[in-house]
């Protein structure tokens, strides 16, 4: 049996239910959620495994050491007491980086650098050598203080797992992709969904939403810095990717639609579902909201433009009004909204059946969650064909519309 190891990965508030379920799905062991973090344990599989799947957490840590650490001497001590040895080469390149927060240690370059030394001294001894060049494969090495309580760790993802590899480029102010995975999930996304958003930027609600519908694995076009440690074995990457390709449901039903009246958004968007695999259930067009009419049975989950992306506050209220008075007239199954926007309810002109914080990087935003909206009793008449023989939407429109707003 493989080794053991506690991890952490953090997500942004507001996504750790939807994270819990993820790992307990993977079989995560001594599971223990807190806000913006979860904890758990499991070995090298785990390790590959919760990189690849996991769709609402930003990284996966592994947990070295757990002390209190108010001098200098006390962070060397327990940095020193790790065996560094049996996890980096003598090669190994061991960059630091970490944060401090309410400590007595509160310069973060001097803490870099005792931690650097603890880590060079010990890996001196533990491979009997007196130099290191750090020509090898790279091992993130960081730490955490807050309030004189100091956690190492070694960083198992490299980039945010937010960077799924198929977003090349996005509009401003571009919602990240695990809260995306998020809302999808808060929406009851399933195989057989139909979700709609028009107001798509590049993508990013529809394409999470379709991997999602699909299990397509989020992390299948890219790489992980623990593919380079030498204590996850290259076979084991190599299982838990086949187990992932293995698994996608190619058979689902899902559809999404996509709207926005930019129609370079809308080029980008087509671009970036071609890159994640799902180009032949998402279907992009450029149309303006003042048109939006989602079917009776579809999800609409959508991030209006607000701040960077609206000129004016009051563009961006208009813009919600006439988004309100749109579904108020085509009511469907649920409407899932993320904004950072405080006063949506009063220009949507309906109060949220369930509202949940977030933070879309460091911007406080709200989802408002409608379930149905009122009047949602009897279906419209199903879309044409369209999209090369598959169905196409009522909402769609030939042309570049007018702009609004």
């Amino acid at each position: 049996m493989s080794a053991m190891y506690e991890l952490i990965v953090p997500c942004f508030f507001g996504c750790e239910s939807t994270a819990s379920f993820e790992l307990k799905r993977l079989g995560a062991e001594d599971l223990r959620v807190t806000d913006g973090r979860l904890t758990f344990r499991g070995g090298a599989e785990m390790i590959a495994a919760a990189n690849l799947n996991l769709r609402t957490v930003e990284r996966v840590m592994l947990l070295l050491a757990n002390y209190k650490a108010e001098t200098f001497d006390d962070l060397f001590d327990g940095v020193y007491a790790i065996p560094w040895e049996e996890l980096l080469p003598a090669d190994a390149a061991f960059p630091v980086k970490g944060s401090s927060l309410n400590s007595k240690l509160s310069s973060v370059p001097a803490c870099q650098s005792i931690i650097k030394k603890a880590v060079v001294k010990r890996l001196m001894q533990g491979h009997k050598t007196s130099t290191l060049p750090e020509t090898g494969s790279v091992y993130r090495v960081q730490f955490l203080l807050r309030k004189d309580q100091c956690e190492i760790m070694l960083d198992t993802s490299g980039e945010g797992l937010h960077k799924r590899g198929y977003r090349r480029n996005a509009m401003e102010a571009p919602l990240r992709e695990t809260l995306a995975a998020t809302i999808a999930d808060l929406g009851r996304v399933r195989r057989d969904s139909l979700v709609e958003d028009p107001f798509c930027g590049s993508g990013t609600l529809v394409i999470e939403a379709a991997q999602k519908a699909m299990n397509i694995a989020p992390g299948l076009q890219r790489r992980f810095a623990a593919e380079h440690y030498s204590f996850v074995p290259q076979q084991v990457w190599a299982d838990q990717r086949r187990k992932a390709l293995e698994e996608i449901k190619q058979d689902a039903a899902f559809e999404g639609f996509g709207y926005d009246v930019d129609p370079a958004a809308v080029e980008l968007a087509k671009a970036n579902a071609r890159l994640a695999g799902v180009d032949k259930r998402c279907h992009f067009e450029v149309a303006d909201v003042a048109n939006f009419a989602p079917r009776a049975e579809a999800i609409v989950l959508t991030n209006p433009p607000y701040g960077e992306r609206m000129s004016t506050i009051e563009g961006a209220a208009r813009l919600a009004q006439t988004f309100g008075r749109q579904m108020e007239a085509h009511p469907c199954a649920g409407v899932y909204v993320i904004t950072a926007d405080m006063e949506f309810e009063a220009h949507y002109d309906r109060r949220a059946t369930k509202r949940r914080k977030m933070y879309n990087g460091m911007i406080p935003c709200q989802v408002y969650m409608y379930y149905s909206a009122p009047g949602a009793k009897t279906a419209r008449p199903m879309a044409k064909e369209g999209f090369d023989g598959r169905r196409s939407h009522p909402h769609s429109q030939g042309g570049a519309p007018e702009k609004k707003g």
